[in-house]
């Protein structure tokens, strides 16, 4: 469990980090590279929402560990 929390948690940390990139080169004016970072961003925060879903469902499913 504490393995998965950190997978979910390092790719939520590449979700804002292409955010922020995004933000940055928009406000500089560099089109191309914001709107492929948002793009990037986009895909890596439904990836994360999705894996995030799938894991809350399974551990409901899953008995307690005593």
């Amino acid at each position: 469990m504490q393995m998965q929390i950190k997978k979910e948690a390092r790719m939520l940390s590449w979700t804002v980090t292409f955010l922020i990139i995004a933000l940055v080169a928009a406000f500089f004016g560099f089109g191309g590279i914001a709107g492929t970072a948002v793009e990037i961003a986009k895909v890596l925060f439904f990836v994360f929402l999705v894996l995030f879903i799938i894991s809350l469902v399974f551990g409901w499913r899953r008995p307690p560990i005593e």
